[in-house]
């Protein structure tokens, strides 16, 4: 394996099917470098693109997003204060993880065209890592442990610890744990139990690894696993229906005691007012006793 070497991109060439000219080249295709310290990315083509070769460089960053950085022989606004383009060379007098991308060194002269690659990694160490682990949960469900560093460059690696052990990530490759579940995804830094059981329980804490500068561990957290209250359940159901029976007796009660209006709909009441000569009753004149003076 070659840690080193010549790197030669024929775009054109390649095209055509030329392969004896015009090439473009590199000492080294990855380039890494401490955070605020410099670097240098080597480009070099042949002499067949002429003495007034023109040379651009590029930058993609980890999202695919292209910045020019050496347009028109100078270097751009962005990078004008800590950017010098040299013959066959690029340097950095500071590099920051904001500069983690690959950079495309870009030449064309006699009519041709010619790039090569360089690979930048900026090398930041893990900072604590953000873990999520809950502290309850319930037997045969499933549970998700979250653990993710934004800071470490190159991107960190995850391991797991359970009690202060570290977790095998194949747990069936090892007699001790062959009856655990769980699996761990050391890229984004996931332990999922499909099924927790009360044997998962303990306290569990993640750590960030690159290789940048010394691991980083969150502080470990207890996860209880429980079985299923059936009790509980039980219990609550007969206070519910206890509950309900209690309110229809003390409804009835209070209807039958008239605390509450009754749903017949009362009678109506007509009021007709006595004649002014008496009563009448049948067709007959009934004389009222009265005083003349």
């Amino acid at each position: 394996m070659f840690v080193s070497g010549l790197v030669s991109v024929f775009l054109f060439l390649h095209a055509t099917g030329i392969d004896c000219a015009f090439t473009v080249t590199t000492s080294n295709a990855d380039v890494r470098a401490k955070e605020n310290e410099g670097a240098d990315l080597y480009c070099t083509h042949s002499a067949d693109f002429g003495a007034n070769a023109r040379v651009e460089w590029k930058f993609k960053d980890m999202k695919g997003s292209t910045t020019n950085v050496i347009f028109d022989g100078k270097p751009t606004t962005p990078y004008a204060d800590r950017v010098t383009k040299f013959d066959g060379m690029l340097r950095f007098s500071k590099v920051t993880r904001k500069d983690n991308g690959e950079y495309y060194c870009a030449v064309s002269g006699s009519q041709m065209f010619g790039e090569v690659k360089v690979k930048l990694t900026v090398l930041v160490p893990p900072s604590m890592p953000m873990c999520r682990v809950p502290t309850s949960v319930t037997t045969a469900r499933s549970v998700l442990l979250s653990c993710h560093d934004a800071q470490g460059s190159p991107p960190p690696t995850y391991k797991w610890y359970k009690d202060n052990n570290p977790l095998p990530e194949d747990p069936s490759k090892f007699a001790a744990f062959r009856n655990y579940t769980y699996k761990i995804n050391t890229v984004n830094g996931n332990l999922e139990f499909p099924f927790a059981s009360k044997m998962d329980t303990g306290d569990y804490s993640c750590e960030a690894v690159n290789a940048a500068g010394p691991a980083k561990r969150c502080e470990a957290v207890r996860m209880e696993v429980h079985d299923i209250n059936t009790g509980g359940i039980v219990a609550g159901v007969i206070v519910a229906l206890l509950a309900l029976a209690l309110l229809g007796f003390g409804l009835w009660y209070a209807r039958r005691k008239g605390y509450l209006p009754s749903d017949q709909p009362k009678p109506s009441v007509v009021y007709q007012p006595t004649s002014e000569y008496g009563d009448e009753e049948d067709g007959e004149f009934k004389q009222k006793s009265s005083f003349v003076v």
